[in-house]
């Protein structure tokens, strides 16, 4: 047998979440929460939940909100709509294929829930310089958007751009997001921001004929602008998809990116360095503002609306967080259980490096049972498979460990099973016991086509009897889809 039989297993860290599972059911998408679209038809949210408004800053497109129409139904000049983002949405609105809203001051970002500015009914979430902490269900909602398939662009400022006085401004709130979430803190994007103030620049786009950013259908980029903002280190050894396209004068490579683009899960990601790029110089009365989107001097008009397009999947097969599209990716985060006790739902002790049983590979797995009395385990992780996905393969690599010496009876049992957001069970894929007991780690594998489109819950659930012990014990679990 793999690893030692023992009556007791010492308790490691405690899940830090146990109470995830039921949070993250209820910002998740149902069945029928993601509406079907026109594949025309790309959905930009705005937030303005996050003190965009805060001191000078007017990042918004439009002053109704949530629906920008409801101020002028067929806008042709920026100031048609109210806003120093309004040359931005003018030119979507414009362009046709585009559905704009913003998410009101007051509202909290959610994945799943039956709000109209749900991130579910979206494909891409536009995060101006926001300038309070995102809550940690919002987090949760983001990062699951961007991981099942959503564009999100973050757009940040110079450190010390704290407009509202509570302590956090851009930088610190946008890291907040990428370092401190319960689904994948670990580097997720491939980069971090730089605390740093720059005064002045006009970084210059890399020589890349072919990306769809720099070279879109709103035309070409060949420079931005810096009006105090900052940049971002680039770590390609945590997600090898980052890239940097326009760099700070004198920097190249890892350093100095003032804008960089990234993908996560079957999800694309934006940052750009400063909000002054996307100001046009209009907005609501009081407000000192500066037109970065018409400086003849740089191309920052072409950069936003191309770096739209890109994240909402304009003339591609990815699309956003509830489209009918699907892009090939592994779904389930922390797979390997080496970031510990994130992403998951598990009782105390089931993630674990304890050496009593033996990862298969890493330091990490997930154990569940082995007391030898009566005990239950739990280990979830809820996800949104894409509706334009044929395949969908759950796997996972099991091993059983007893010190029931029955060949005839199921004493200990671990069940696979497929809930949905309610917590209903949909389908138990497989029953384990003591009597599949053996050396090693075996490969199990699960068809969840069937799935498709839905928010599902993948549970595995160990019930140990009064005696002698039985261990499951769980690594390098996978969903692929394509």
């Amino acid at each position: 047998m793999l690893g030692s039989r023992r009556f007791r297993r010492r308790v490691t860290t405690a899940l830090t979440g146990l109470g995830l599972l039921v949070g993250s059911a209820a910002l998740q998408v149902g069945a029928t929460a993601a509406p079907a679209h026109a594949a025309t038809t790309h959905r930009i949210l705005f937030d303005n939940a996050h003190a965009e408004t805060a001191g000078n800053a007017d990042w918004i497109i439009s002053t109704s909100q949530p629906d920008p129409l409801g101020q002028n139904s067929s806008p042709s000049a920026e100031t048609d709509w109210t806003g120093a983002l309004s040359s931005w949405g003018v030119a979507l609105q414009k362009a046709g294929g585009y559905s704009l809203k913003t998410l009101p001051s007051g509202s909290s970002l959610s994945y799943g829930g039956s709000s109209s500015t749900d991130l579910a009914n979206f494909d891409t979430l536009v995060l101006p310089e926001p300038n309070t902490m995102f809550t940690s269900a919002e987090k949760t909602a983001i990062m699951n958007f961007v991981k099942n398939g959503g564009g999100l662009f973050m757009i940040s400022d110079h450190t010390g751009a704290d407009r509202n006085n509570d302590g956090y401004d851009a930088v610190e709130i946008l890291n907040d997001l990428m370092t401190n979430n319960s689904v994948d803190s670990t580097d997720p994007f491939g980069f971090s921001i730089d605390s740093l103030s720059i005064s002045s620049d006009h970084p210059a786009a890399i020589n890349d004929s072919t990306d769809p950013v720099l070279h879109g259908s709103f035309g070409d980029v060949t420079k931005s602008l810096i009006a105090s903002g900052t940049t971002a280190t680039l770590k390609p050894a945590d997600n090898s998809s980052v890239k940097g396209l326009l760099y700070r004068t004198g920097y190249s490579g890892n350093t100095g990116a003032f804008f960089a683009t990234s993908t996560f899960g079957s999800g694309r990601v934006a940052f750009w360095g400063d909000s002054s790029p996307v100001d046009d110089g209009t907005g609501q009365s009081g407000n000192t503002l500066y037109d970065g989107w018409n400086d003849t001097s740089a191309t920052n008009a072409p950069l936003a609306l191309n770096a739209t397009a890109w994240l909402a999947g304009a003339g591609t097969s990815s699309g956003g967080g509830g489209t009918g599209s699907c892009t090939a990716a592994q779904l389930l985060g922390n797979p390997g259980f080496e970031s510990g006790n994130t992403t998951w739902s598990a009782t105390t002790g089931v993630i674990t490096n304890d050496t009593g049983e033996a990862a298969r590979t890493g330091s990490y797995k997930a154990w569940l049972d082995g007391y030898g009395t009566a005990n239950t385990d739990t280990l979830a992780q809820t996800v949104t498979i894409p509706s334009g996905c044929t395949t969908a393969t759950l796997s996972f690599y099991l091993h059983v460990d007893t010190a029931e010496t029955t060949t005839t009876t199921a004493y200990d049992t671990l069940k696979a099973q497929v809930l949905n957001s309610s917590g209903t069970v949909l389908s138990t894929l497989a029953t384990y016991s003591n009597l599949n007991a053996a050396s090693g780690y075996t490969q199990r594998s699960f068809n969840l086509a069937a799935y498709a489109g839905q928010t599902v819950t993948v549970k595995f659930t160990g019930t140990e009897g009064s005696q002698l012990q039985t261990s499951f014990v769980l690594d390098d679990t996978a969903l692929n889809v394509g």
